[in-house]
């Protein structure tokens, strides 16, 4: 008895056309999956600054102003050194949350655009300016 084998598999143009079908597919569906990334970075930077924004006004509540530029966010976690330690009433936040991008939040006191403190991040770059993942984010844009 004489067995026939016969080979099976893909031709060079069959698997051509699937890469090519691929490739379009990708193309059509990258731009908006880069779309919503950036709508996710955006919107978890917004929840992160109102949720430092709210612990600032709690420890503005119980030491009467804002913590200076020098004490930082840090005030929201653990007690300050001097006489500010005794109206401290924390911790307003069990940890410092970090931007999407891994670095941690900054902070400035007096603010400079129209806000009494300011809360934010420089983007992926950080560095300050910027478009898409690499722009600046703030309780004064946090709304745009």
């Amino acid at each position: 008895m004489r067995v026939i084998s016969k080979q099976s598999g893909f031709t060079l143009i069959e698997v051509m056309i699937v890469i090519a079908i691929m490739g379009l597919m990708i193309a059509a569906i990258a731009p908006d999956l880069f779309r919503n990334v950036e709508k996710a970075e955006k919107t978890r930077v917004a929840s992160d600054i109102r949720q430092i924004e709210s612990a600032l006004k709690f420890y503005r509540l119980d030491n009467y102003r804002y913590p200076t530029q020098s004490q930082g966010l840090e005030v929201l976690v653990s007690a300050p050194s001097g006489s500010t330690a005794a109206k401290w009433n924390g911790p307003y936040l069990e940890q410092l949350p970090k931007d999407p991008w891994q670095k941690p939040y900054r902070y400035a006191n007096p603010g400079t655009h129209g806000k009494n403190v300011e809360v934010f991040t420089l983007g992926l770059d950080n560095v300050s300016g910027g478009q898409g993942s690499d722009r600046d984010w703030g309780n004064w844009n946090i709304n745009d």
